[in-house]
């Protein structure tokens, strides 16, 4: 007699079922990286002061808070909701490049003291390696999962792995004596940040 016959599956899962538990076990991973970078770099910018660092730590916790609508629309299992996600994370993105121009903006007007340059150069690294692997995570979910949510979270966070070593390069830039390069990589962060929100943008209208 055929499972349909009995009206269940015999141990089976619905596909959709696994679909939602793959997302959301794809999103939380995700979540719990870049929560744990962006908590460690608050931790260095407290002691460092650097403009920078506070771009890429703005843009990851916002990059890691993305995670809960992600993760509500895989919990309904809503294809609907995966899209209302991707637009919440595109919006995550382009909040996070306003307030770091703004900040970039007012250290230019009112340069200050960055002090914990090697703390500062490690903070980059971890934001690099934290992006990375959530970049990994995400992209390879996404793909399997055909989500363009996930597969455009998945490349913005890869883009911003390269976007943290810009905190490294203005730990050796102020190093060199150069204090005006923190605020202007600063700014330069916030273009990156703004090409990404751009490119979000055509994955999730797509």
């Amino acid at each position: 007699m055929s499972a349909s016959a009995h009206g269940h599956s015999h141990g089976l899962v619905d596909e959709s079922v696994k679909r939602s538990r793959d997302g959301l076990r794809a999103v939380g991973l995700a979540l719990l990286v870049l929560g744990a970078t962006a908590v460690a770099q608050a931790l260095v910018f407290a002691a460092s002061g650097s403009v920078a660092l506070l771009a890429d730590l703005i843009h990851n916790f916002g990059d890691a808070a993305t995670a809960i609508p992600l993760g509500i629309a895989f919990a309904l299992r809503s294809a609907r909701g995966e899209r209302l996600a991707g637009l919440a994370v595109v919006l995550a993105i382009f909040a996070s490049a306003c307030v770091a121009g703004y900040e970039a903006v007012v250290r230019i007007v009112d340069p200050r003291e960055v002090d914990h340059l090697g703390a500062l150069a490690a903070a980059g690294a971890l934001g690099f390696a934290g992006n990375w692997i959530a970049a990994h995570v995400r992209s390879r979910a996404g793909r399997r999962l055909d989500s363009p949510a996930l597969v455009a979270d998945g490349a913005h966070a890869r883009a911003d792995a390269y976007v943290s070593l810009a905190v490294v390069a203005s730990a050796v830039a102020l190093y060199a004596g150069l204090d005006v390069a923190d605020p202007l990589i600063g700014l330069a962060i916030t273009a990156v940040i703004l090409r990404i929100t751009w490119e979000s943008w055509n994955t999730i209208s797509r």
